[in-house]
């Protein structure tokens, strides 16, 4: 077991990251929770949060990781629902109208044993493992000769059976080296399925990353020879998400792209009909929102970044933001001391002492957000229960268990005060 003195000692920064993938789904990088709480601790991150889709496979070893280095920490699972009302109409994933992704952030248990005792959580699971393996048998015909098969080649690159679309495509990368070791032919293969010209290609070999990521854009995505649309059969709904959040003790999140939709282009709007839906928590990954060559797209995304975060603020919303690092490139936190953070980054900051607050209250006195206490105290007053959350994340985390003791009597005092303002 890690020692107190083993764990890093280092400034806490005003930096957070509460949205990053692990191997449990995936991670650029190959992190697993443990790996990825010690990275955020040497880096002096001011908490850390998980995400990983439509699995909590790895929330028990990431909070006991967080607990163990003393990190305030949030554990969140993310998948694509059916929005019925906007069937029409597209959301925050491009050119699928009708499909959202959303999220559940801020729980407490989960490990691949829940997921098969969980009915609705073993059905999201399934839902998601079937639409993968239609992709894949699609792509196995239009490729040819670079098969892979589900079992044998997808299924070990996953520590609990949960592989996504980047495996397959990490899968099928490495068989095409198998099959083509020599550059030109792999070019002339590659340049053909892509109905590309093998020099284009040539291009790209020794930017692997950037081949996969064109590979994953040409053939799996909409168009693509491997995609097929999406429909109710094969996404769960939004209600039957938030359901299975709340039943599993989360925090239902919606997740904000952009601003650019046909859905997100009216803020208000979206955040009124999620928070009647069931939504508590608004996710954002601000790199992609300002950190943009084109100056006309990053003046008009950064506007939109703004007008979210200001109309979260009206609802009194939180906001938990990180970058998800599920590919290459990907920061390891945002650059919370860039000039165009400065307007949001104590909102951004507000909002993890919140969620993190949430997580520390539920796991010490079993109280949470949403939790029935909550409502009879507050009521609908969420700015009130939100500043008692945050007291609680404001908390110094615990390295000892002596100091694990003094933590959870100072919580309960917040919780017992009237006074808090």
């Amino acid at each position: 077991m890690l020692a107190a003195a083993q764990v890093p000692v280092v400034p806490e920064l005003p930096a957070v990251n509460l949205h990053c993938h692990t191997f449990f789904s995936f991670n650029a990088y190959g992190y697993s929770p443990a790996a990825y709480a010690w990275e955020a601790k040497k880096r002096g991150l001011y908490a850390a949060g998980i995400v990983d889709f439509d699995v909590l496979d790895g929330v028990e070893e990431f909070l006991a990781s967080a607990e163990l280095l003393g990190l305030r920490a949030l554990a969140g699972m993310e998948s694509r629902v059916v929005v019925p009302e906007w069937r029409d109409r597209d959301i925050n994933s491009p050119g699928e109208p009708g499909i959202c992704y959303f999220m559940g952030s801020g729980f407490t248990e989960g490990s691949p044993e829940l997921r098969l005792s969980s009915e609705g959580l073993g059905r999201m699971h399934a839902l998601a493992q079937g639409r993968n393996r239609v992709m894949l048998d699609k792509l196995n015909r239009y490729l040819g000769k670079v098969r892979v098969d589900y079992e044998e080649d997808v299924l070990p690159l996953t520590p609990s059976g949960n592989p996504t679309e980047r495996h397959m495509l990490v899968a099928l990368y490495r068989r095409s080296l198998e099959l083509f070791p020599q550059k030109p032919s792999r070019a002339r293969f590659w340049a053909e399925a892509l109905n590309m010209k093998p020099p284009e290609i040539v291009a790209l070999d020794e930017r692997p990353v950037e081949l996969q990521m064109l590979i994953r854009a040409k053939l799996m995505k909409r168009g693509g020879p491997g995609y097929t649309a999406p429909d109710h059969r094969s996404f769960p709904s939004l209600d039957e998400m938030i359901a299975l959040v709340k039943e599993l003790g989360g925090v239902p999140t919606h997740t904000w792209l952009d601003g650019m939709s046909d859905c997100e282009s009216d803020a208000p709007e979206l955040l009124d009909f999620m928070i009647e839906k069931g939504s508590a928590c608004l996710n954002i990954v601000p790199d992609r929102n300002w950190n943009l060559r084109d100056s006309e797209e990053r003046s008009r995304k950064r506007a939109k970044l703004y007008q979210i975060v200001e109309e979260a603020g009206k609802r009194d919303l939180p906001i938990i933001v990180g970058t998800e690092m599920n590919k290459n490139g990907q920061r390891f936190v945002d650059d919370f001391h860039a000039q165009a953070m400065g307007p949001v980054c104590e909102a951004f900051l507000r909002g993890a002492r919140i969620m993190t607050g949430h997580t520390s209250l539920k796991r010490s006195m079993g109280i949470g957000l949403l939790d029935e206490e909550v409502v009879e105290r507050f009521g609908k007053n969420r700015k009130a229960a939100n500043l008692l959350f945050e007291c609680v994340g404001e908390l110094a985390p615990a390295r000892t268990a002596e100091e694990r003791e003094d933590v959870n009597r100072a919580i309960k005092s917040l919780w017992e005060r009237r006074d808090i303002s």
